[in-house]
């Protein structure tokens, strides 16, 4: 316990570099099915490192942009609605007298459903993403680098596994079940950010592009993305069409994300986790405190490889296994 504080901490005072070499280790993995297809047709060396490098490029060029655009979009417009928030706090006050509760407490519920804190956060998130994107010089070289390597790293995986075995293994299935996570959560991230782009588009809720981004992008933080994801939409709607545009942003999110997330997602994904419910939480919490918003959204890649590493990789340890997966070991 001792060497994993001083570890973590350590982790934690050079996370400027240590989140994008993650995100590029993530992205590399994410797309090394394409250089394995490449090279089942038997294409130039050359082209099996450029094509997946390109693809990961322009995936993150993309999001950088899109989410510059749409926060300094956010950040011009969050000032216009300065009025609405003082009608809606008026508002309140004369309910809450009709019915008898003091305005201290009102008060003091606003302050913490205060909807420009809550866009605030928002901002804040989109701003360390940016930033963490922004070091977009040293992801793609770090991403080169790795897809360089990446086939004499399998030749010497695959070597070792003479020595090693166990750890070869874990190394093996880390790829198998972070890509199978990557690509299954990245297609129904999609599927979601589609639908709550039509449904608040159908709304009238001002940057819908936004939200959508922002819901693809909470889809990859454990139990609370779907949360982070809804909040910033359903108070802009609040501000902009009044109690029942919120409500209705709250309805159309919960049925789309309930829908897939609850019945169609589990039977695609399986067991490609293997980490139990409270497991996760606390791979959450832990890794985003040593990473910041990127510890959250590369959660589970992180905790898998740490799995891989100091349990898998052991021969005795199937209790750890069956601790952190939640499940029985098999007799």
């Amino acid at each position: 316990m001792a060497a994993a504080v001083v570890v973590l901490f350590g982790i934690r005072e050079v996370a400027s570099i240590a989140g994008p070499v993650v995100l590029a280790l993530v992205l590399v993995i994410a797309v090394s099915p394409v250089r394995g297809w490449l090279n089942a047709k038997r294409a130039p060396v050359w082209l099996q490192v450029a094509v997946p490098f390109l693809i990961v490029v322009l995936v993150l060029l993309g999001m950088v942009g899109i989410l510059t655009i749409s926060a300094t979009q956010l950040a011009s417009l969050l000032p216009t609605y300065t009025d609405q928030f003082e009608q809606l706090l008026a508002d309140a006050q004369r309910w809450a007298g009709t019915h008898g509760l003091s305005n201290d407490m009102l008060n003091k519920g606003l302050q913490a459903f205060d909807p420009g804190r809550i866009l605030g956060l928002v901002q804040s998130l989109l701003g360390s993403l940016i930033g963490v994107l922004s070091a977009l010089f040293l992801i793609v070289v770090v991403v080169l680098a790795m897809s360089l390597d990446a086939p004499v790293t399998t030749r010497i995986l695959t070597t070792g596994e003479g020595n090693r075995p166990q750890l070869v293994t874990a190394l093996a299935t880390f790829g198998q079940k972070t890509r199978r996570y990557l690509i299954v959560s990245t297609v129904f991230g999609l599927i979601n950010a589609i639908l709550d782009m039509v449904a608040l588009s159908l709304l009238d809720v001002p940057l819908p592009l936004l939200w959508g981004v922002l819901a693809l992008i909470t889809n990859y933080i454990p139990n609370i993305g779907f949360v982070i994801g809804l909040l910033p939409p359903a108070m802009l709607a609040l501000l902009d069409g009044g109690v029942q545009t919120m409500l209705l942003v709250i309805a159309a999110y919960i049925v789309i994300n309930v829908v897939t997330q609850s019945f169609i997602l589990p039977k695609f994904l399986g067991d490609a986790v293997g980490l139990s419910t409270t497991m996760t939480f606390i791979s959450l919490i832990v890794w985003t405190f040593v990473l910041g918003p990127l510890g959250a959204i590369l959660a589970i890649p992180l905790s898998l490889l740490t799995r891989a590493l100091l349990i898998d990789s052991d021969p005795s340890a199937t209790w750890a296994q069956a601790l952190v997966s939640g499940r029985f070991p098999k007799r």
